[in-house]
This record gives C-alpha cells, structure tokens and sequence, in this order.
C-alpha cells in the first residue's frame, strides 16, 4: 500500500507548488519576451520594413521603366517620322532633279533639231541657187546657140531638144 499512497501525493494540488510554478512560468516568459520574443518581433519588424522599402524601390524602378519604356517608344515613332520625312524628301529632290535633267535634254534636242533643220535649209537654199545657178548658165547657152544659128522655129525647136539631150553630159 506504500506505493498507492505516493502516487496518490502526485495527483494532489499542492497550493505552494502552484505559486512555484506561476512564478517560475511568469519569470520564464519575461526573459523569453526580454530576449527572445522582443528581439524576434523587433527583427520581423525591421524586416518587414526591408521588404516594405524594396517593393516600393521595386514599383519606382518598374515605373521608371514604363517611363523609360514610353520615351523610348515616342523617340522610336519620332525617329521612324524623321525617317519618312528624309525619304520623302530624297524622293522629291531624285524626282525634280529627274525632271530637271529631263527638261535638259528635252531642250538640247529641240536646240540640236532647230540648228538641224536651219543647216538642211542652209544646205536646201545653198542647193537651189546652185541649181539656180545651173539654169540660168544652161539657159544663156542656149540662147547662145540659138543666136548663133539664124533658124526657123522648128530648127529653134530641135536645137532645144538636142541641148537638152546634152545635158547630162555638161553636169559631169
């Protein structure tokens, strides 16, 4: 029976067991809260501002970015216009400098078509006073002839036939 009765002592509440326990309870929780728990939450504390700063540095640095993201978009649009601008300007400048070249040469041909055709009208005149020339000179043989020979008309008439018939031979 020795040993019901120890066991029977751990079940009962011992009163200044009790304000041990409380005490040794309440001085375990001001040391775990001096340095442990403060320390703890003073550091998740600390922490949490860390990663407070960083997403916000995160948030300014990814609207920088839109910002940067945006210029350089409007820069591009800007450059790809300047762009356009050059080409067409290139084209305009090809195009009248085309024309003008064009206008060039239309006017030198018309120039070489006028002094061609004032040389063929040189060289047609030049041409008709020869043959002008060679006609009166065939013509004052002929009445040279026709002097010379006191004759009738139908004499006159085979004289003519036969200077003509001549002719050929004087040209050469």
């Amino acid at each position: 029976m020795y040993a019901p009765t120890l066991a029977a002592g751990l079940l009962e509440p011992a009163s200044g067991l009790i304000v041990w326990k409380i005490l040794a309870f309440g001085i375990l929780l001001y040391i775990l809260y001096k340095y442990a728990w403060g320390p703890i939450t003073e550091s998740l504390k600390e922490r949490e501002k860390q990663i407070d700063s960083s997403i916000r540095r995160a948030e300014k640095a990814l609207a920088e970015a839109k910002e940067i993201q945006k210029q350089n978009q409007a820069d591009r649009r800007e450059a790809e216009r300047k762009a356009q601008e050059i080409l067409r300007d290139a084209r305009e400048s090809a195009e009248a400098l085309r024309e003008e070249e064009l206008e060039k040469t239309r006017k030198k041909i018309r120039q070489m078509q006028e002094q061609a055709q004032a040389e063929i009208e040189r060289e047609k005149q030049g041409a008709l006073q020869e043959l002008r020339d060679e006609v009166a000179d065939l013509a004052i043989d002929a009445a040279e002839k026709i002097l010379r020979e006191d004759i009738d008309s139908k004499r006159q008439r085979e004289l003519v036939d036969d200077f003509i018939g001549e002719l050929p031979a004087n040209r050469n």
